[in-house]
């Protein structure tokens, strides 16, 4: 039986699939002048991975969605890449899932039914390991393989985190390794290495539980979950959403083993260089090798969080006992809004 390769059935892979940033906001623009809702804590007016609606109490409904083309060429690790990705803007907002609803787009006269229902399977393996039920879905028939979530979760309003609200003086983390982008380009082009396969998806699969417990620690000031506007662009979102700007060290930013050797190799996915026209004006220090990275679409990338100084051993603490004892060093700090939006030194 011949093995299907779903990659070769979409034009793009994972969040790599995201329209531009600088195209995304022309679509955004409106004229539309909505009516004032005070129960909406946030929604479209900022840049941030889900909208959060108040129920009283004290507690907030936390809504998002997330679908993309296939990664990977297996059908349940899809289901089980694009599920964790999409939950993740849930645990983004320092929030606990509830329940999900799956969303299928497939081609039903290329690609089999027996397929889409390993990717359905899938999807229901990663909402097991969240703790919640996946509640039911919409499915069409479509051009390309299509899948992902829409997720609701709940918040303490307390707890609630968003990208936007870093204050200057306060330390840059991040919970996952860069390079799934370039690595999955390598894939697809036959180039990956033996030793290297399946780190890529595992790291995809890999659930950002850590946000829920991030959201109780009061000296974690902002949270974002790095996709696909690679590490540079949703720092830049949050630089920008606080009227700051960031510096970091990219010797000290974690990347995944040998992404010099691929790249050399030329196995850099074309949103790479989309995301990097879109920031080009905004960043000072890039050289070749950090643009590739840094602007690297990863795909349910790891947590991209500002820490208040004062609050670091208890922060780093948590990633300990969490079993993050890896990702305990900084890449950067905040500070007051300067020339350029992100500094990179060496």
């Amino acid at each position: 039986m011949e093995e299907i390769k779903l990659t070769h059935y979409s034009h793009g892979t994972g969040c790599g699939c995201k329209i531009a940033p600088a195209v995304l906001d022309e679509i955004l623009k409106s004229k539309f002048v909505a009516p004032p809702n005070d129960k909406l804590i946030v929604g479209n007016s900022s840049k941030d991975d889900a909208a959060v609606f108040d129920i009283g109490n004290g507690q907030a409904l936390i809504s998002t969605t997330d679908f993309f083309m296939p990664i990977v060429d297996d059908a349940f690790d899809f289901g089980k890449i694009a599920s964790a990705n999409a939950i993740s803007d849930v645990y983004a907002m320092g929030g606990k899932p509830l329940l999900a609803v799956a969303i299928l787009g497939w081609p039903i006269n290329k690609l089999s039914t027996e397929l889409a229902q390993q990717v359905i399977e899938g999807a229901r393996k990663i909402c097991s390991e969240a703790g919640i039920p996946l509640a039911g879905g919409h499915s069409i028939d479509s051009p390309e393989p299509i899948f992902g979530l829409a997720v609701t979760g709940i918040i303490d309003l307390k707890n609630l985190k968003q990208n936007n609200t870093a204050k200057a003086g306060d330390l840059i983390y991040l919970t996952k390794k860069i390079g799934v982008g370039i690595l999955s380009t390598a894939e697809k082009k036959n180039l990956l290495k033996e030793e290297h396969k399946g780190i890529a998806a595992n790291q995809m699969m890999q659930l950002n539980k850590l946000g829920e417990k991030l959201g109780t620690l009061k000296g974690v000031t902002a949270m974002t979950d790095v996709t696909g506007f690679g590490l540079l662009g949703h720092l830049i979102e949050m630089a920008e959403g606080a009227n700051l700007s960031a510096e970091i060290h990219y010797s000290k930013i974690p990347l995944i083993e040998d992404l010099s050797f691929y790249i050399s190799q030329m196995c850099v996915p074309d949103n790479s260089f989309r995301n990097w026209s879109s920031y080009d004006p905004k960043v000072s220090g890039i050289t070749g090798d950090s643009l590739l990275t840094l602007c690297d679409p990863q795909t349910n990338g790891g947590l991209l969080i500002t820490v208040n100084a004062d609050s670091k051993d208890e922060f780093e603490k948590l990633l300990r006992t969490e079993g993050f004892e890896n990702f305990l060093e900084p890449i950067g700090f905040m500070k007051a809004s300067g020339e350029k939006i992100i500094d990179i030194n060496p």
